[in-house]
């Protein structure tokens, strides 16, 4: 999908090594420890009782 937006392959592994994944983008601007103090809830990891669940990898 970055090829069809002038990007090369790699844009998304720089993305989240400078900005953090899903879970810390969330925790450093919305999260508990916020002023907003928004939890996770049903937006965690399935593992923590939420419903995002990122299949295997190989």
């Amino acid at each position: 999908m970055g090829e069809m937006l002038g990007l090369d392959a790699d844009w998304a592994k720089r993305a989240i090594m400078s900005e953090g994944n899903y879970g810390e983008i969330f925790e450093a601007n919305i999260g508990a420890g916020t002023i907003i103090g928004l939890p996770r809830g049903v937006n965690a990891m399935w593992t923590d009782g939420g419903l995002i669940y990122s299949p295997p990898f190989r």
